[in-house]
């Protein structure tokens, strides 16, 4: 009799069950609130399947029965009546959470609704705070990188049309047969190659810069030697030294190698020591350095430029700053973008560079990590 009944009132809960879940599956585009009044219709329903098939087997008959019967449907209602009120609150909530989001605009953040949420929603509203968060600081960064560019264009502008002005003069001069004595036509010819020069100099540091706003620099890491690095940058730049009167010291002990881009990171390197010479007056000294612990390498640069104004110090990589006012470059024809090559190299390198007042002028530096493939 037992196994009979647990038959019949198993085959009627699984017949009510799946008829439900079709009714939700149908329904799953719906509010939630219908989607709880269907469980707990079928939470009854299965119930009173199982009275029924009690009813059936006579063993309970009578005034009984209809006790039970009434019992279960008044139960029922309960249900229904508490699923209905948890679906209200879980659909106002859903209601508050749909109004903040649609309350954010450009001139206002995300603000999370007022009072209690489900805990469902009330991490879908901190994930919504987080995500509303990361957007807001992608469009400073990108307020940021367009008013750089905007800089960028203004300053390469002028540096582009001094040069060019100055060689169509001496372009000119030489056509119309104004100089004709062979000191100045040679004069002339080595002061325009000069300026080509300086131009395509100017020209490959926008396309770096260009390659690095845009994401697509393509590093060749492999493992390089700091020392090697170091001696490769000061060679590089000795003559602009001596022209200048500027002492160079590099100061290198035995340090692991790093895994990187022995040519990129060597032009951010030697970036770093021109701007220094730039900025260091004459007899004064430029020491180049390298110390590591057991996770990073640093490479600094310490020059004698006099220090940065405290206020300038966070700007000091942006694009075309030259921590004066005047916009004409100098003779060696700095554009104002080695800085912000470095930093671009530096962090593709999953690397930091800063600066810091020290002595009698700063010290930039360059943090690199000293990876299981470099080990």
């Amino acid at each position: 009799m037992i196994l009979e009944i647990v038959a019949v009132t198993g085959g009627l809960g699984l017949l009510i069950a799946g008829l439900g879940m079709a009714i939700l599956r149908l329904l799953r585009g719906r509010s939630i609130g219908v989607m709880l009044a269907v469980v707990a219709v079928v939470t009854v329903a299965a119930t009173l399947a199982g009275v029924v098939a009690i009813t059936i087997e006579m063993i309970i008959d009578g005034h009984p029965k209809n006790v039970v019967l009434t019992v279960v449907a008044v139960a029922g209602l309960v249900g229904l009546g508490v699923a209905l009120a948890v679906a209200r609150q879980v659909v106002a909530a859903s209601r508050k959470l749909v109004a903040a989001v649609e309350a954010v605009t450009a001139s206002r953040d995300y603000i999370p609704p007022a009072g209690p949420l489900p805990a469902e929603l009330t991490t879908i509203s901190e994930a919504l705070d987080q995500a509303y968060g990361r957007l807001r600081e992608g469009r400073e960064r990108e307020r940021a990188l367009e008013g750089a560019r905007r800089e960028l264009v203004a300053w390469v502008s002028h540096d582009l049309r001094t040069p060019l002005a100055g060689m169509r003069a001496m372009v000119e001069a030489l056509e119309d047969g104004v100089v004709a004595d062979a000191g100045t036509v040679r004069r002339y010819h080595n002061q325009i190659r000069h300026e080509v020069d300086r131009l395509s100099h100017m020209v490959d540091d926008l396309f770096e810069l260009s390659r690095i706003h845009a994401g697509t620099l393509r590093l060749s890491p492999r493992r390089v030697g700091v020392g090697d690095l170091v001696a490769d940058a000061l060679a590089g730049v000795e003559a602009l030294a001596k022209a200048k009167g500027v002492r160079l010291t590099g100061e290198a002990g035995h340090v692991l190698p790093v895994y990187a881009d022995a040519d990129e990171l060597g032009r951010a390197l030697r970036n770093l020591v021109v701007n220094a010479i730039r900025h260091t007056p004459e007899d004064g000294a430029v020491v180049v350095r390298v110390e590591a612990d057991e996770r990073i390498v640093r490479l600094s640069v310490a020059d004698c430029c006099g220090g940065i104004p405290e206020e300038d110090l966070a700007r000091v990589f942006d694009v075309a700053f030259r921590g004066e006012a005047a916009r004409t470059p100098g003779p060696d024809g700095g554009a104002g973008l080695g800085l912000a090559i470095a930093r671009g190299i530096v962090e593709a390198h999953e690397g930091a560079i800063d600066v810091v007042n020290e002595g009698p002028g700063c010290r930039f530096e360059i943090r690199l990590p000293i990876s299981e493939a470099a080990t």
